[in-house]
């Protein structure tokens, strides 16, 4: 029996490197054309600039404010084959200056959905279980959103594109902290209890909802939707122990992206990968919710089916500390003619 439809994880999401040239230039070697774009300056203090192709190219927000949608013509410039094109912005292109990009394949291509009681404009990629959907908001309360998965996703992570301040939050929606809670993804924050905000339901094979907290009249949102698939990618929640035998996260692949909040106190996200992090021990992190350079602390090993905490620190693993995470593959542990990835 078939493990993984994807024996390839990095066809549908790979992170990629670059050193920027003060310039123009184009980035290549992601393996495929990206339907959304995350780049973050490595060694300098900049904002995290997120690009998808659904709002389209030269629109950025940043997941470390709530400022509202802009647009720029020296950022992003163009979705490519083999990756995308930059501007000469220093944000994203300053000379010498490092970068990390993480890169996911939705549908090269948009839809509209009628599934929900709002029409909204989807790229959906029913393979890796990834969608970016937008909408304009109509104020009604409650009001769902179909998301083109066709399977239930357990993280959305969700921005009012017009609004700033407080309305322009980021509201992240999971299943380890269940559909009666949020977090934000531009804020430390801990989980805060919103059953109005989802209306105490958990997302369907082909809706979502929301209150009019999140569906104000007029104003343009979008989502990326993300629902677990065997051998690519996986969403759950674990607990520390404080110990540097720390927990096991079982994933059922070698990670090769790895997303951590903490839910029960205030810490920042943390987010690692195997490209800044070509082998063990995983240190280097990035911060969705801060400007911050690339730093080191909590220690972890991506092993071949999921991941070791082997740190201390209270963010990523405080004795009875409560934590959610989502995953992507390097590797399936056993791709889909049922061969362990170790015996290949």
């Amino acid at each position: 029996m078939a493990y993984t439809d994807i024996d390839k994880p990095s066809d549908y999401f790979n992170t990629k490197l670059y050193t920027g040239n003060g310039s123009t230039q184009s980035i290549t070697g992601v393996g495929f054309k990206p339907d959304w774009v995350w780049l973050k300056h490595r060694d300098g203090a900049q904002d995290n600039n997120l690009f998808d192709a659904v709002r389209g190219v030269t629109k950025y927000i940043e997941s470390n404010t709530n400022d509202a949608e802009a647009t720029d013509v020296n950022r992003l410039t163009s979705f490519n084959t083999d990756g995308f094109t930059l501007g000469n912005e220093a944000v994203v292109n300053g000379n010498y200056n490092l970068y990390v990009s993480w890169n996911w394949l939705g549908a090269n291509g948009t839809a509209s959905n009628t599934d929900g009681s709002i029409t909204s404009t989807v790229s959906a990629n029913t393979t890796s279980g990834f969608s970016i959907v937008s909408w304009t908001g109509t104020g009604t309360n409650p009001s769902t959103i179909g998301h083109g998965l066709g399977t239930a996703p357990s993280c959305i992570i969700l921005k009012n594109r017009d609004a700033s301040g407080g309305i322009g939050d980021w509201y992240v929606g999971h299943d380890g902290i269940g559909w009666t809670d949020r977090l934000k993804l531009n804020t430390t924050g801990s989980t805060a209890s919103s059953s109005t905000l989802w209306n105490n339901t958990a997302p369907t094979s082909s809706v979502f909802t929301i209150s009019s907290a999140l569906n104000f009249s007029g104003d343009n949102t979008i989502a990326y939707c993300f629902a677990p698939k065997k051998g690519f990618s996986a969403m759950g929640q674990y607990t520390g122990n404080g110990s540097t035998d720390g927990p096991f996260i079982y994933t059922g692949f070698k990670p090769s992206f790895l997303l951590i909040k903490r839910t029960d106190s205030a810490y920042h996200w943390y987010i690692h990968d195997n490209k800044r992090n070509p082998f063990n021990v995983m240190d280097k992190e990035l911060y969705p919710s801060q400007v911050n350079a690339e730093g080191t602390a909590v220690t972890k090993d991506f092993l071949s089916n999921g991941v070791k905490i082997r740190g201390t620190q209270v963010s990523q693993n405080a004795s009875g500390g409560s934590y959610i995470y989502m995953a992507f593959a390097e590797n399936p542990f056993v791709t889909s003619t049922g061969i362990p990835t170790c015996a290949r």
